[in-house]
């Protein structure tokens, strides 16, 4: 008799994500059965699967476990394994919430872009401490067909690169990673960002992102526009001592991004969890041959 595996379904601001508790990391979710999970047709369907493991119980995260007690074990939609997804860890929380492990209020997870503090509000938002931006030095640039445009590389525990464009289609399709150059900047890939502003303070994005394609949202995303925007800008809070907060509206929603003075980046956005159910042991082993 096959065995049954609890799962749940959620998003924040659209990004969707199969999540799987387990927390003595009892599952072997190999890279096939991540990826037959997330297929929109023929399993579940997501951008990525929340692996839900006790820090502890979890040998990249049990160094973190006096600081966090769950670890966000995140696999993208090909099932390579990313550093952080910040649209992720909101929805993460939530299911923490959800399961009765953890009260509103403050909470950290771990991740591998380290433990991240996490607040979730009464009125439902979710804020998360996404650490500081690295901004690598070096040029890059973007290329869609025959445009191409300078990018400004942003690390927020994965790579960014964001490009500013007159108009949101000339990110074309994406359903193919743009090219970028030089390779070197990103070894290991990276999540390309278009924006165009809307206003002051306030931008819009399409992303397509590593392993997953383009996504309805991208939170680390939305914090490395933030981050980039604010340059161009000419804003800096290291420098003014003055928080600065961006409205970043992604096609799934809207998310709002503050730069404190000492550099700790907080997201603030939905998460939502929309159903509950069970998958069978042997169909997921036959899925993932």
């Amino acid at each position: 008799m096959s065995t049954r595996i609890a799962f749940l379904k959620g998003h924040g601001t659209e990004n969707d994500f199969v999540i799987v508790p387990d927390p003595e990391n009892a599952l072997d979710l190999t890279p096939a059965a991540v990826a037959a999970l997330c297929d929109r047709r023929a399993g579940i369907g997501g951008d990525g699967v929340l692996h839900v493991v006790r820090s502890a119980a979890h040998p990249e995260a049990a160094g973190m476990a006096s600081r966090a007690e769950w670890f966000m074990d995140y696999r993208n939609g090909d099932g390579s394994v990313a550093e952080i997804c910040g649209n992720g860890v909101r929805v993460f929380a939530r299911y923490l919430q959800h399961a009765g492990h953890v009260d509103g209020g403050d909470l950290a997870i771990a991740t591998r872009a380290g433990v991240k503090t996490v607040h979730i509000a009464k009125d439902g938002d979710v804020t998360v401490g996404m650490g500081s931006a690295r901004l690598p030095e070096g040029a890059v640039t973007v290329s869609v067909g025959e445009r191409s445009w300078p990018a400004r590389n942003v690390n927020m525990g994965n790579p960014h690169a964001v490009a500013f464009v007159d108009d949101l289609a000339h990110a074309g399709d994406l359903l193919a990673q743009p090219p970028f150059s030089p390779a070197a900047a990103y070894p290991d890939g990276v999540n390309i960002e278009f924006v165009v502003d809307r206003g002051p303070r306030h931008v819009a994005l399409r992303v397509h992102e590593r392993g997953a394609g383009e996504t309805r949202s991208c939170g680390t995303g939305a914090c490395a526009v933030a981050v980039a925007a604010a340059r161009r800008d000419g804003t800096d809070p290291a420098v003014t001592g003055a928080p600065a907060t961006y409205t970043v509206d992604v096609p799934g929603g809207r998310l709002v991004i503050t730069e404190r003075p000492d550099g700790e980046i907080e997201m603030t956005g939905p998460a939502v969890i929309v159903a509950e159910g069970e998958f069978e042991a042997d169909w997921l082993e036959n899925a993932a041959r």
